[in-house]
């Protein structure tokens, strides 16, 4: 399935949670949703993906933002996993991976060097809108969610499409006023002033103080010695 990218729309969905609840996109709106795909319930990788997020959940939700995990494994093996390691947000359960393959978190991918087709880890910050703000296919478990923090609190380095698009504006719109201001109020004038106030008087002034004068003092001085 194609990925999602940055301001893609976010597919809907409805599943049902370890917590008796049937969570939907649309019960998301009006704050951020953190949703993010794992592989299997109790695995060393899913485990300490799913610890961090129990471990940093007060600071991702002080931002506004939901955490949701889903994976094809059942609500009865969901409740097993969230007892054994108090996880506190909810786990829902895709069992024909159709969600999976909605978000692009199910296809091929390696496998201790070999290629099979399963659940590609991935991660999703959803906005209040419904849009994708960023996503992150085959996720390493450690650390990750420092990642999803800093997405969710706009550090510099990782800020949405939609922000870096605003810089780039903000970066057009300054150089262009600066070029044009340039060219009309310093170079033009300056070329003008040159050809005005330098060379045209300049002309002027050989012409009529320096060529005529002589020429007339000469043939009015020839012509009264002849006459004597």
């Amino acid at each position: 399935m194609a990925k999602l990218e940055a301001s893609d729309q976010a597919p809907a969905f409805a599943l049902e949670g370890n917590d008796g609840r049937v969570h939907s996109l649309a019960d998301a709106r009006g704050g951020a949703l953190v949703l993010y795909f794992y592989p299997k319930d109790d695995t060393p990788g899913c485990t300490i993906e799913a610890c961090d997020f129990r471990d940093h959940l007060s600071r991702l939700t002080a931002t506004g933002a939901a955490v949701l995990g889903v994976s094809k494994d059942s609500l009865a093996s969901h409740a097993k996993f969230r007892d054994k390691y108090g996880l506190t947000f909810p786990l829902l359960s895709d069992p024909d991976a159709k969600v999976h393959e909605a978000y692009g978190a199910w296809g091929e991918k390696l496998f201790y060097g070999k290629k099979i087709v399963g659940v590609i880890r991935s991660t999703f910050v959803i906005d209040a809108r419904g849009i994708v703000t960023h996503a992150w296919y085959g996720v390493k478990a450690k650390g990750h969610v420092e990642q999803v923090l800093a997405a969710l609190l706009g550090d510099a380095n990782d800020a949405p499409v939609a922000r870096k698009a605003a810089a780039a504006k903000k970066t057009t719109s300054a150089k262009k006023p600066a070029a044009t201001k340039k060219t009309t109020s310093a170079k033009k004038p300056a070329a003008a002033k040159k050809t005005t106030s330098a060379k045209k008087p300049a002309a002027a002034k050989k012409t009529t103080s320096a060529k005529k004068p002589a020429a007339a003092k000469k043939t009015t001085s020839a012509k009264k010695a002849s006459g004597r």
